[in-house]
């Protein structure tokens, strides 16, 4: 793609970064020393933010570089680092004309993978697209359901499976809900979302569930409030008979129950 601005002196150019997080939460930062707006978008003034050498190549390697910058903007803090609300955002490298930022070169485009801390600063991995060449495009065979709850392969219809919520006590990683499970264990293996609170947007993994209460397999990034609203979501262990029995959708079990393991070839007979 040709740029204009390119022809030119660079004396006016600046790298602008965009995060797309997974809950929709959208922020840019540039390297300029005052704010831009790039397509609607308020790139804020960050010089401490710096990529590492950029390497692309017209292979199948894995193309990677990583963003460091200092913990002193409240768009990104150690604590949201930490909890995961910035694991998987997409991010967008540019470089643009200070002084007429309407024409963005795109250097780079990626997600974020691992993310360290180290004092007051944190470096972020971004991977490029061919890093999804690293993933298996042939399934293993298993005794248990491949398949995600509700997903395409699986086609359980979630509606029926997801409820709201309201905490009334927390005890680690236990909460004591104001309604009780549908069934036994419902929400083991599910996940639960919160609502509102400082964990709002996050989700966390249930274990187990009995009654009005749910274990969370880790404790809350941040405390909760009593009062604060979740949505629960079932869990299934991909067992074939919950999936025939509790879903009725043994037609989609994706999954090998009967086919046998490698412990077939350490049996013998005896007489």
């Amino acid at each position: 793609m040709s740029v204009a601005w390119l022809d030119g002196a660079l004396t006016t150019m600046a790298l602008c970064w965009r995060l797309d997080r997974a809950d929709g939460v959208s922020i840019g930062f540039t390297a300029h020393d005052r704010d831009l707006t790039i397509g609607g978008v308020v790139y804020r003034s960050s010089p401490g933010m710096v990529p590492s050498a950029i390497r692309q190549s017209d292979g199948f390697d894995v193309d990677t570089l990583d963003v460091e910058g200092a913990l002193t903007h409240d768009a990104i803090t150690a604590d949201d680092l930490t909890a995961g609300r910035w694991d998987g955002a997409a991010l967008t490298l540019c470089a643009v004309d200070w002084i007429d930022p309407a024409d963005p070169l795109v250097i780079a485009r990626g997600e974020i993978g691992d993310v360290s801390i180290s004092d007051a600063a944190f470096t972020a991995e971004l991977r490029g697209p061919t890093a999804l060449l690293e993933r298996p495009v042939v399934e293993r065979t298993s005794p248990d359901c491949r398949a995600q709850l509700g997903d395409r392969r699986c086609r359980v219809d979630l509606a029926a499976h997801i409820r709201l919520a309201m905490v009334t006590a927390v005890a680690d990683e236990v909460l004591t809900l104001d309604v009780a499970e549908p069934s036994s264990n419902a929400y083991g293996y599910g996940r639960l979302r919160w609502l509102d609170g400082d964990n709002a947007g996050l989700s966390a993994a249930i274990l187990s569930s009995t009654g009005a209460t749910v274990t969370l397999r880790d404790p809350p990034a941040f405390a909760i409030a009593e009062g604060a609203r979740v949505e629960l979501l079932e869990g299934c262990d991909r067992l074939l008979d919950t999936c025939r029995i509790r879903f009725a959708n043994a037609a989609n079990f994706r999954g090998e129950p009967y086919l046998p393991g490698v412990d077939l070839l350490t049996r013998y007979g005896t007489d």
